[in-house]
């Protein structure tokens, strides 16, 4: 592993085969953290039965092509949603690895106001603690009830998933989720790595059959054999 805020996307920045972070029915991690738009919030201090938290950048083409679902979530009643901003999943010489909390800040700015997404984003500090304690993949997406605990989790996000998760919640009833990876379409993917300019497609590209095989084919099988833990509304930790 490199050092956190990379100036070029590798593979092996992440490891893609181990779980790390909060599973179902563990305890959610709390941080006091500054949003996009200057205030300083708990990241659990949240109104509503559950919060849908998402990882994302906005350098990260599958977090851009899943804002369209997700941004409805905050529509359904007793459901709050966020985003918490981590590093930069593909930086370029448009939009760079941050050197300061305040590049960082700018950068969830301006996913707010550019490229609109409407809901509360959180700032992780410099060196991704948050981030680290969630489980450090670049676009996952956590569940947690009132209780504090984690009753959803998918290492990447699916969002037609993570909708179909939330309103079973909401009815009441447990959740076993298998949210089997889908790529981002290639217009997205394509838009996103331009806006972020000259090496970050490059990067990408040269990555992209270990990403294939890693997620699409191997994190799939490994879903589709696998047994998911359940969580609901009334799960404890």
């Amino acid at each position: 592993m490199t050092n956190y805020n990379y100036d070029e996307f590798s593979t092996g920045d992440y490891d893609f085969d181990t779980a790390f972070g909060p599973d179902v029915g563990d305890k959610a991690p709390d941080f006091a953290l500054t949003t996009a738009s200057g205030e300083t919030k708990n990241l659990l201090d949240f109104s509503g039965a559950f919060l849908v938290l998402e990882m994302g950048s906005i350098t990260c083409p599958l977090y851009q092509s899943r804002r369209g679902i997700m941004e409805t979530l905050t529509h359904i009643d007793g459901a709050s949603s966020a985003v918490l901003y981590v590093r930069e999943a593909h930086p370029g010489a448009n939009i760079q690895s941050h050197k300061s909390f305040e590049d960082k800040k700018a950068c969830a700015t301006r996913l707010t106001t550019e490229d609109g997404e409407s809901r509360t984003v959180f700032v992780d500090g410099l060196e991704g603690k948050a981030h680290a304690a969630y489980g450090s993949m670049p676009n996952a997406v956590f569940i947690i009830n009132k209780n504090g605990c984690v009753v959803y989790r998918a290492e990447w996000n699916n969002p037609s998933a993570t909708r179909k998760a939330l309103i079973a919640l909401l009815a009441g009833h447990a959740v076993t989720a298998k949210p089997y990876f889908r790529p981002a379409l290639p217009t997205t993917v394509l838009r996103t790595l331009g806006n972020a300019g000259k090496g970050s497609a490059a990067d990408f590209f040269k990555g992209l059959p270990f990403l294939i095989w890693t997620n699409i084919i191997k994190r799939n099988l490994r879903l589709f054999f696998g047994r998911a833990k359940t969580g609901s509304g009334r799960t404890t930790c």
